[in-house]
């Protein structure tokens, strides 16, 4: 633990991706394989399910420390993070515990079928036994996620640095499926389990969003233009006789739509096809919100099968029969999924994505603009001439999205961010007016400067009314525009709306709050084009 816990103070005391790399090198080159496979597995997302329930750490804490719940609550809105307040709030060590990551990562999966007297005792021992740093990221092993400024691809950087290895292979490699007990560190970078599981996908090709005029792009019989969707970008991968469906959060969704399983069962080539899962009936897109009635379910019934039908929009081919195809042209890439896709009478469920016709740049103004009509987010333009990339490459790809749609809300709550923004008020929740009140319409932590932060958290501080926990409800006299990207009805929230991805544009000091939107006027814009 001590080897992690050094690479962890490492990373987190500098903002720089060289830093970090040579951090990740060194500890890569100097720890043990197993421990080298659960660091990637963390940082990854594979982390196991949680072992012990955080109300009970919590509950053993303020035990452990005589401490009353109150002063246990306001010391966790204050520090921001629950891993981090028990750490700070435990006295100091007894002994010294010298286990690896590993074995602390074998212990804690044991754990997980044991009654809550055996997890006691475990989870009492480990925290005399470490020291402040240790705890907190003994305490991130159960319940928490990584979230220190390593990315993905900075992870395999330093794995291709290290061993020599072509990025592109370790990224193939390390997503999808595999078990830390079933495999070593040497077979996982240099992708010897790849043949053998039918299963794996490919890292997905990303854009940037679009930071040029189209006249800059170049001539416009270079390029492919294709409608955004808004859905979940997915690989289906048909071997060897199976099929399985990824999505770009390398998360396996096969179960979830049978629909999708069957239709692709009528192909006789193999092949992996990138494109977007939809929420689709006769033909037209439904909204990403009817889409999540779908989503992380065990089991899809009849009835959902029914209410909520799915769709699946190629977009792109990347191995076809047994050939990774991805460093030939997107435009004979294209080519071979036309060809497929006309091999055999599709399913309605089955769509290329269409290729929008236009011979200069102006033209696609009124194309972007009218999206929403079609429930889409704009345009994709691709270089025909682009390969698959790994992640995103500037200039051959690029999202072209609609405007956002902006409401005036006034901020009504407010709480404390995590990490270094732990001291100040970052997450805040917004209302609109409705008859003779408020009612909440979207919550938002992104779009402010450190200075407005900064201003915002010490009007807070003096114009709290009541606090529930670490939040605190504040007098509504702060005007923001928020602006996001669709919005739908919905019963689970109370405003009867729910926003998708919600940020706040400005801060409206200009605006009085007699002035901010109705509920009436937010829910005329479901029907905006």
């Amino acid at each position: 633990m001590k080897q992690f816990s050094e690479l962890i103070s490492a990373i987190e005391i500098t903002n720089k991706t060289n830093a970090k790399m040579d951090a990740l090198v060194h500890y890569f080159a100097t720890a043990p394989d197993k421990d080298k496979l659960w660091l990637i597995a963390l940082f990854t997302g594979k982390r196991p399910k949680r072992p012990v329930k955080t109300t009970l750490m919590k509950e053993w804490c303020m035990e452990l420390t005589n401490i009353p719940e109150w002063l246990f609550l306001e010391s966790y809105s204050t520090v921001g993070d629950l891993g981090e307040t028990l750490a700070l709030l435990l006295p100091k060590p007894t002994h010294h515990l010298d286990l690896s990551l590993n074995e602390w990562m074998m212990e804690l999966k044991a754990l997980k079928s044991k009654s809550d007297e055996v997890k006691k005792a475990f989870v009492l021992e480990a925290w005399t036994g470490l020291d402040q740093q240790e705890r907190l990221i003994f305490n991130k092993l159960i319940g928490g996620s990584f979230r220190i400024g390593v990315s993905k691809k900075t992870l395999v950087n330093a794995l291709a640095k290290l061993t020599g290895i072509d990025a592109n292979q370790i990224m193939h490699s390390i997503i999808g499926h595999w078990e830390v007990e079933m495999m070593s560190f040497e077979a996982l970078i240099n992708g010897s389990h790849i043949n053998y599981d039918n299963s794996k996908p490919y890292p997905f090709c990303l854009a940037y969003a679009l930071e040029k005029n189209l006249g800059e792009l170049g001539e416009p019989n270079e390029w492919m233009v294709e409608q955004k969707w808004d859905g979940i970008r997915g690989q289906i991968v048909k071997r060897n006789n199976e099929i399985y469906i990824w999505s770009r959060g390398e998360e396996l969704v096969t179960k979830q739509f049978p629909e999708l399983v069957e239709a692709i069962s009528n192909f006789q080539d193999d092949f992996v096809i990138d494109g977007e899962i939809l929420a689709m009936k006769d033909n037209d897109v439904l909204l990403f919100n009817d889409l999540q009635k779908r989503l992380n379910r065990k089991h899809v019934t009849k009835k959902l099968l029914q209410d909520v039908p799915v769709g699946f929009k190629a977009y792109d081919i990347l191995e076809l029969n047994g050939d990774d195809i991805r460093v030939i042209s997107f435009e004979k890439r294209r080519q071979h999924l036309e060809k497929i896709f006309t091999s055999i009478t599709l399913p309605k469920i089955l769509q290329l994505s269409f290729i929008v016709n236009f011979n200069e740049w102006k033209e696609l103004h009124a194309i972007r603009d009218n999206s929403r009509v079609i429930n889409s987010e704009g345009l994709m333009l691709k270089q025909k001439k682009s390969p698959y990339h790994t992640g995103r490459k500037k200039g051959d790809w690029w999202k072209w999205k609609v405007d956002p749609l902006t409401i005036d809300a006034v901020m009504i709550y407010a709480q404390k961010g995590s990490g270094r923004r732990s001291s100040k008020y970052t997450d805040y929740t917004f209302a609109v007016k409705k008859d003779d009140g408020l009612v909440t319409v979207a919550k938002a932590y992104s779009g402010l400067t450190d200075k407005e932060i900064t201003e915002i958290s010490r009007w807070v501080n003096q114009n709290a009314i009541e606090k529930f926990g670490p939040v605190r409800t504040v007098k509504p006299e702060l005007v923001f525009e928020i602006a996001f990207e669709g919005i739908a009805l919905s019963n689970r929230h109370k405003s009867g709306v729910a926003l998708r991805f919600p940020r706040i544009a400005r801060w409206r000091k200009d605006k009085p709050v007699d002035d901010i939107d109705t509920i009436e006027s937010v829910k005329q814009l479901i029907t905006a084009p």
